[in-house]
Order: C-alpha cells, then structure tokens, then sequence
C-alpha cells in the first residue's frame, strides 16, 4: 500500500469539494468562519485551518456566490457572517447535480 499516495490522494479530493461543501453549509443559514469550520469537521471527514477557509470565502464572494456581512455582538468584537446569495444557490444546484451524477457514475465502477 501507498501511504505517500493515498495521503496526497484524499488532500486533493479533499481541496477539490471544499466549496461545494462550504456552499451547501451556508445554504441552511449564515455562519461566522469559526462556526463554519466546526460544522464543516462537524459533517465531513474534512480537517479545515482559517488559512484554508478564508482564502476559499474570498473566491466565493469573488464569483457573487457568497456575500458577508458585519454584524454586532452583544458581548466581544463584531464577527464577519456569510451568507450565500441567489446566484450562490442556483450554482449549487448545479454542483450538486454534478456531485449526485458524478458520484453515482463512480459507484458503478467501484461495484462490479
């Protein structure tokens, strides 16, 4: 077996669904980053640093998926929500579609 390999291996997967996965998060409610990290290693298998997720928010808000907001706290400094947007939503839609046939199609192979 090959560790190197299949180390290397889940990392790119890993990287390569992390906005789909952050998508569908915001998708349910707004979160704050810290928030959105727990509930990433909350419901995957994905271990997620700030250094990973703020850059992928950045490209997020780039493409208009996703919009932040500051918002006020009672006690402690504001925290920075996002939220995703209509466009955000209907990409979703598409990526999830993509993600159902994509791994539906692996699963037949994975199978016989």
């Amino acid at each position: 077996m090959n560790e190197e390999f299949i180390h290397k291996w889940e990392s790119q997967v890993k990287k390569g669904i992390l906005e789909l996965v952050v998508l569908n998060i915001l998708n349910n409610r707004d979160y704050y980053g810290y928030e959105l990290i727990e509930e990433i290693r909350n419901y995957t298998l994905i271990e997620i640093a700030e250094g990973t997720l703020y850059p992928l928010l950045i490209r997020l808000k780039e493409s208009n998926l996703v919009i932040s907001e500051w918002v006020e706290q009672d006690s402690g400094i504001p925290r920075k929500y996002y939220s995703i947007t209509l466009d955000g939503k209907k990409t979703l839609k598409e990526l999830n579609i993509y993600w159902e046939n994509l791994t539906r199609s692996i699963q037949k192979i994975t199978t016989r």
